[in-house]
């Protein structure tokens, strides 16, 4: 079964220490994109995260945001003295370098990084609830990716199935086609009172049998539903397999466009063009 590659997931989950909350998003893309935004005390994740995507996704480019908000009720705040000091320091240094410097706010100073402390707390058991509550986002995200997946490929099975019923009436077609075409050269002549030579009519009438052969063409494309169908059935990414055979398809509709005779023959091709495209734009979300 095919999935797509867009689709949305958000998990959260509250413990003693805070508040955990991860944000998947993917969208197409030819390979696979990922893009983490973790809070700093966690980048210790980005590897796990890294794998259990490659693991569990082919293609697509995905957004992986991660918050965390602690919980601080009843906890008093603690300042790393040292690194704000430090931090002072360096901020008086580049002030000497200015004419007219700006006073030092006491609040940039404990928004930086490391100078308000976090309440003792278990990195290692963050980092182990937040990771699982990853892999339950991701989870969610494949199954979205799933559902949607099933809907395109209903979509693109829609459209196979018309473009089955064309077929079928161009085979059906042609040999009138052939014998419209006949009579128009009949007719023709007819009306010029010209002599007619047999010989020279059913020559010809050959020569447009043969340049107007769509026989190859038309079991052609019935080859490539058959192999589009079976793709869609198939387990794994399949994305690039179908917008392969999306170009096979859309080439025989050319070559009977470039073949066509008759009105009706060319009102098929562009049929088989229209339906064709509409598959191949379902075809670039498939992963």
């Amino acid at each position: 079964m095919v999935h797509s590659m867009t689709a949305f997931a958000r998990v959260e989950k509250a413990g003693v220490q805070g508040t955990l909350s991860w944000e998947l998003r993917s969208v197409n893309s030819r390979y696979l994109e990922p893009h983490l935004r973790l809070p700093e005390s966690f980048r210790d994740l980005e590897g796990a995260v890294r794998e259990a995507l490659r693991q569990g996704i082919s293609r697509g480019k995905l957004e992986c945001t991660l918050r965390f908000t602690e919980e601080t009720t009843g906890k008093p705040l603690q300042i790393d003295r040292d690194r704000a000091a430090q931090l002072v320091a360096a901020a008086e240094a580049i002030a000497g370098l200015i004419k007219q410097p700006a006073a030092l706010n006491p609040l940039e100073v404990l928004a930086w990084p490391g100078v308000l402390v976090a309440d003792a707390s278990d990195p290692q058991a963050l980092n182990s609830a937040a990771l699982t509550l990853f892999n339950l986002g991701l989870k969610e995200l494949k199954a979205g990716r799933e559902r949607e997946g099933a809907e395109l490929a209903r979509l693109i099975n829609e459209r196979l199935t018309s473009i089955e019923e064309d077929v079928v009436t161009l085979r059906e077609l042609v040999p009138q086609m052939l014998a419209t075409q006949r009579q128009k050269v009949l007719d023709r002549f007819a009306d010029m009172q010209a002599e007619l030579d047999p010989v020279r009519l059913e020559q010809e009438m050959v020569l447009l049998a043969q340049k107007s052969d769509v026989a190859e063409e038309l079991d052609r494309l019935s080859t490539h539903i058959l192999e589009v169908r079976r793709v869609l059935k198939s387990a794994g990414a399949a994305g690039r397999r179908l917008d392969f055979l999306m170009q096979e398809l859309n080439r025989e509709a050319n070559t009977l466009g470039s073949k066509a005779f008759d009105p009706r023959s060319t009102q098929a091709a562009v049929n088989l063009k229209v339906l064709i495209e509409q598959m191949r734009e379902q075809v670039q979300n498939i992963e």
